[in-house]
């Protein structure tokens, strides 16, 4: 059993991250990407040798989908029967200099197998990737506006409601070829 901590004590956030990362079956190397927090620097924090800022503290809890509160308990609270995930704890990747935001909506302990996001791009912007792993597929359907895929060489207007299915494990675009916002729910498969 855990010794209470002092109150004057800053709450040890090195367990609450390294035991929410784990559940997640997230490496160091995931949550820094996800989080935009160096690898080294989240070693640390796990290690107790280094104490979060606020920012730092919130970004973790936003790229782990949790509450900030939640990485400062120090005891572990029961497992919920529904969780509800509140618009402003979603995760995004904001691409906002190539036009598009990312909504994660997966939880990320299946990132390696599933990932599915809400893909918002303003007229004109577009989501450039490189091939994912050897197999991966990805599926998007058109929720809001007008949007063409590009794999390759080959080109496709994707129609409202309609869904384009195609290899993403090649370089693609999805880019935005109307005059207002596009929204579409993007799904990625692994092999």
């Amino acid at each position: 059993m855990k010794t209470p901590v002092p109150n004057n004590a800053p709450p040890e956030v090195g367990a609450s991250l390294q035991r929410l990362r784990l559940a997640r079956g997230l490496t160091l190397e995931d949550l820094s990407r996800i989080a935009g927090v160096s690898k080294s620097m989240l070693s640390q924090i796990e290690r107790e040798k280094a104490n979060p800022t606020i920012a730092i503290t919130w970004r973790l809890a936003n790229a782990l989908g949790v509450q900030i509160g939640e990485l400062l308990a120090t005891a572990q609270r029961e497992t919920e029967t529904i969780r509800v995930i509140d618009a402003h704890e979603t995760p995004t990747l904001p691409g906002l200099h190539a036009g598009y935001v990312l909504r994660i909506l997966g939880p990320l302990e299946l990132a390696s197998k599933y990932e599915w996001y809400e893909l918002t791009l303003s007229p004109g912007g577009e989501l450039a990737s490189q091939g994912h792993d050897p197999g991966a597929q990805e599926h998007l359907t058109l929720l809001h506006g007008s949007v063409e895929v590009e794999v390759g060489n080959d080109k496709k207007k994707v129609k409202l409601g309609s869904t384009a299915r195609y290899p993403g494990d090649q370089q693609h675009i999805i880019r935005n070829v109307g005059k207002t916002e596009a929204k579409a729910l993007l799904v990625v498969i692994h092999r």
